[in-house]
């Protein structure tokens, strides 16, 4: 499988390219997936002015192994009183599957908000959902290396 392998600074060029695509929507609050949507939430909310910003803690592969869980499990969600009627910005690195982003939204609409996607990477051949982002960079298949992610150069 082909990798890309990026700095810091194209993620944040990705960042700019994303908030540019994002500038006229108006959201209510920003929800980040960890780990992998950490960073480019930070600088998105930086580049849209977007103060609150809510995790969501999802587990659905093992940092040990890789091998993937049989499905996504929350270890940190809000509460649904700060979701209700809130447009909700979804940030993550990269849909692969799409499960685990799939797995978020349906928990924000079960509480009563409305969820927007946003990812810098989109693997279109990888998804296992019936959905795409909303909004997205680039689409791939290559395996994707984030920097911070960068014990994986070691092992490449």
């Amino acid at each position: 499988m082909d990798k890309d392998y990026y700095s810091f600074d194209q993620i944040s060029q990705q960042v700019d390219e994303l908030a540019h695509k994002l500038k006229a929507e108006r959201f209510d609050v920003m929800m980040v997936i960890t780990r992998g949507g950490l960073i480019p939430g930070a600088i998105l909310g930086y580049r849209l002015g977007i103060r609150n910003i809510l995790i969501a803690a999802v587990e659905f592969y093992d940092d040990a192994t890789g091998a993937r869980a049989a499905h996504p499990t929350f270890l940190q969600f809000p509460a649904d009183p700060l979701l209700n009627n809130q447009r909700i910005l979804v940030v993550d690195e990269v849909w692969d599957s799409g499960r685990t982003i799939q797995a978020v939204t349906t928990r924000i609409l079960q509480a009563g908000g409305t969820p927007v996607t946003a990812v810098l990477h989109y693997k279109p051949r990888m998804t296992e959902v019936a959905l795409e982002p909303d909004f997205y960079v680039k689409a791939t298949n290559a395996w994707i290396v984030y920097p911070w992610s960068n014990h994986e150069k070691l092992e490449a």
